[in-house]
C-alpha cells in the first residue's frame, strides 16, 4: 500500500511521460472536436482548443515536451502534403486549364501582396524593416493558401452544382500547390532579410530557393515512381500501407538531408502517383486518410499547445487585423480580377471572393515550417497570428462559402437519390388517380379494365372509396382454375387481403422502406382524415419520377454554365 501511495504522490501532471501525453492529447482532442463539431464550428478549432489548454494553460504539454515532436510534425506534414498531391490530377488542368490558370493565379498573388504589403506595414511599428519585411512576405504567403476539406464539405452539405461550384472545386485543389510555391519563394527572401545567406544576397537567394524547390520536385517524383513500381508488385492492401508508409517517410528523410522541402516534395510523390496510377494508387491513398486521423488530432493539438497566450499584445492584434483584411481583400479583388480577365461565368466573376477564405490544415503546415527560420518574439508573433487567422476564418468561413453558392443560384443543383427520397413525402411522387375496381364489380367487367389500362395491381373499394382489397393479374389467372363459378364471381370474392398501406403525409424514404421489407411492387395510399383511397405508389414509378427530377435539376445547372460561358 506504502508503495502505492508513493506512486500516487509522485505523479506530476507537468512531468508526464510521452506516451501518456499523446494518449491524452488524441483523446481529449478528439473529445473536444466532437463537442464543437455539435456547435457547428469545425472540427479543427477543437483540436487547437484543447492543445491550448494541455498546453499554456495547464502545463500537461510544456515547451520542451513540444519541441520532442518535432520528427512527428515533419511526418504529419509529410502525410498532409502526400494527400494534397493526390487531389493534383492531371484531368483538372486539361479540362479547365485557361481560367483555372489566370484565376488561380491573381487570386493567389493579389492575396500574397495585399497580406504581405500590410502585415509588413503593422510590423514595421515595432520590428527593424528587415525582420518586418522577412515575416511580412511568409505571412502573405501563408494567406494564399485555402483549405480544400471544409471548403468542399460545405459544397457536399448543400449539394451544389454549377460553374462557381466547378471553379471553385478547381481552385482549392490548386490553391495549396501555390501557396507552396510562393512560400518557398518567401522563406528565401527571408533567409535573406535576417542574414541567412548574407554573403551572396539575392543571388545566393534565387539559386537557393531553385535548388529547393526543383530539389523538392525531383525527390518527390523519384519516390513515386518508386511506390507505382511496388504497387505493382503487390496486392495485399496491408502491404501496401507499409510501404506507402515507408516512401512517405523516407522522403521526408531524405528532404531533410538535402535541406528540400518536406511539404512540396510529399507533395510532389502525391501527385506523380496518382497521375501514374491513377486506378491502383487509389487503395494507397484511401489508407493512409484513414490511417491519418489519430496523426492529424495529435498535430493540430501541439500546434495549440505552441502557442503563447501571454504573448498576444496590441502589435500582436494590429498584425492579426493586418493579415485577416489583407485575406479577404485580395483574395475577393484577386478572384474578380482573374475571372474577368479569363472571361470565366458571371457567378464566377461576382461570388468566388466569398468561398475563398477559409484556412486549415496547410496554413497551420506552412507556419510549422516557417517557425523554424525565426527565432524569438517574432516566432511567437508569428504562430499567434496564423492560429487566430485559422480560428476567424474556420468560423466564418463556411459561411461565405454559402452565402456565395446561395447567391449563384447553385444550391440543390446536385441532389442525388437518396436526397430526393430523404426529402419528398409519398403525396409528392404517388399516383393520385389510379385506376379502381368497386368490389361488387362481376369478373367479366374486372378483365374488361385490365385489357385497357396498364396496371398490374388494382385497388378495391366499397361505395364510400374505402380499401377494401388488392386485385392482381396472378388472382385473375387462379380464377379461371375453378371455370364453374367464373360467372358469378365479384370482385370481392377475388380480391386480396392488403399488406400493408401508407398515407400521403408519410415519408417517401418510409414507405419505400416498407415496400422493401414485404418484398412489395406498390403501397396504397390512404387519406390520413377518413382512410379513404388516396392514390397508389408505386416502386418503378417512383424510382423513374427521382430520375427525371435530378436529371432536370443537373441539365438546369449545366444551362447555367452553357449561358455564362
Amino acid at each position: 500500500m506504502a508503495i502505492i501511495f508513493e506512486n500516487f504522490r509522485a505523479f506530476d501532471i507537468h512531468h508526464l511521460n510521452m506516451l501518456l501525453v499523446i494518449g491524452v492529447a488524441i483523446f481529449f482532442g478528439t473529445f473536444g472536436a466532437r463537442l464543437f463539431q455539435r456547435l457547428h464550428i469545425p472540427q479543427i478549432v477543437g483540436y487547437i482548443v484543447i492543445g491550448v489548454l494541455l498546453g499554456p494553460m495547464l502545463g500537461v504539454m510544456s515547451q520542451q515536451t513540444i519541441k520532442t515532436f518535432e520528427p512527428f510534425n515533419l511526418f504529419a506534414l509529410g502525410i498532409i502534403g502526400f494527400l494534397i498531391g493526390g487531389e493534383l490530377k492531371k484531368d483538372i488542368f486539361v479540362k479547365y486549364g485557361r481560367q483555372v490558370f489566370y484565376v488561380l493565379l491573381f487570386e493567389g498573388i493579389t492575396a500574397f501582396l495585399t497580406a504581405a504589403t500590410l502585415c509588413t506595414a503593422a510590423l514595421l511599428l515595432v520590428f527593424d524593416w528587415h525582420i518586418a519585411v522577412a515575416a511580412g512576405v511568409v505571412f502573405g504567403a501563408i494567406c494564399s493558401a485555402t483549405d480544400p476539406a471544409s471548403t468542399v464539405s460545405v459544397l457536399w452539405e448543400y449539394k451544389t452544382r454549377g460553374p462557381l461550384t466547378t471553379m471553385l472545386t478547381t481552385i482549392v485543389a490548386l490553391d495549396d500547390a501555390l501557396a507552396m510555391i510562393l512560400y518557398i519563394a518567401s522563406v528565401s527572401v527571408a533567409s535573406v532579410l535576417m542574414g541567412q545567406h548574407a554573403e551572396g544576397g539575392f543571388a545566393v537567394m534565387a539559386v537557393h530557393a531553385v535548388y529547393e524547390i526543383a530539389g523538392s520536385l525531383v525527390l518527390g517524383v523519384l519516390i513515386g515512381l518508386l511506390l507505382k513500381w511496388i504497387i505493382r508488385q503487390i496486392d495485399d492492401k496491408e502491404k501496401i500501407l507499409v510501404f506507402s508508409i515507408s516512401c512517405i517517410i523516407l522522403d521526408i528523410g531524405l528532404a531533410m538531408t538535402f535541406k528540400f522541402d518536406v511539404i512540396l516534395s510529399s507533395m510532389a510523390f502525391g501527385a506523380t502517383l496518382i497521375n501514374i496510377l491513377p486506378r491502383r494508387s487509389s487503395a494507397s491513398f484511401e489508407m493512409i486518410h484513414k490511417f491519418s486521423a489519430p496523426i492529424y488530432v495529435l498535430f493540430f493539438v501541439i500546434i495549440g499547445a505552441r502557442v503563447n497566450v501571454s504573448a498576444v499584445s496590441w502589435i500582436v492584434l494590429l498584425t492579426a487585423a493586418a493579415y485577416i483584411i489583407g485575406c479577404v481583400a485580395g483574395k475577393a479583388l484577386g478572384s474578380h480580377w482573374g475571372a474577368t480577365y479569363s472571361k470565366a461565368a458571371p457567378a464566377v466573376r461576382k461570388f468566388l471572393g466569398f468561398c475563398l477564405y477559409q484556412q486549415g490544415t496547410i496554413a497551420i503546415a506552412l507556419l510549422i515550417m516557417a517557425s523554424t527560420r525565426f527565432e524569438g518574439q517574432i516566432r511567437e508573433l508569428m504562430i499567434t497570428v496564423i492560429i487566430i487567422g485559422v480560428f476567424l476564418f474556420q468560423i466564418i468561413g463556411p459561411i461565405f462559402v454559402k452565402i456565395g453558392v446561395k447567391k449563384a443560384g447553385e444550391v440543390g443543383m446536385n441532389v442525388t437519390e437518396e436526397d430526393l427520397i430523404m426529402l419528398y413525402k409519398v403525396k409528392d411522387v404517388m399516383e393520385s388517380k389510379p385506376a379502381t375496381i368497386k368490389e361488387g364489380l362481376p369478373l367479366d367487367d374486372i378483365i374488361n379494365i385490365f385489357s385497357t389500362t396498364d396496371g398490374l395491381y388494382y385497388p378495391v373499394i366499397d361505395e364510400q372509396s374505402k380499401l377494401k382489397g388488392i386485385i392482381s393479374i396472378s388472382s385473375i389467372k387462379e380464377t379461371f382454375a375453378h371455370q364453374n363459378v367464373t360467372g358469378w364471381l365479384l370482385a370481392c370474392d377475388i380480391a386480396q387481403p392488403v399488406l400493408d398501406k401508407t398515407t400521403e403525409d408519410a415519408p417517401l424514404a418510409e414507405a419505400l422502406e416498407r415496400i422493401q421489407k414485404y418484398d412489395l411492387d406498390f403501397l396504397p395510399v390512404v387519406s390520413d382524415e377518413n382512410g379513404k383511397l388516396a392514390g397508389v405508389l408505386d416502386a418503378k414509378t417512383v424510382n423513374r419520377k427521382i430520375s427525371a427530377e435530378i436529371i432536370r435539376k443537373r441539365e438546369q445547372a449545366d444551362q447555367v454554365a452553357a449561358v455564362s460561358i
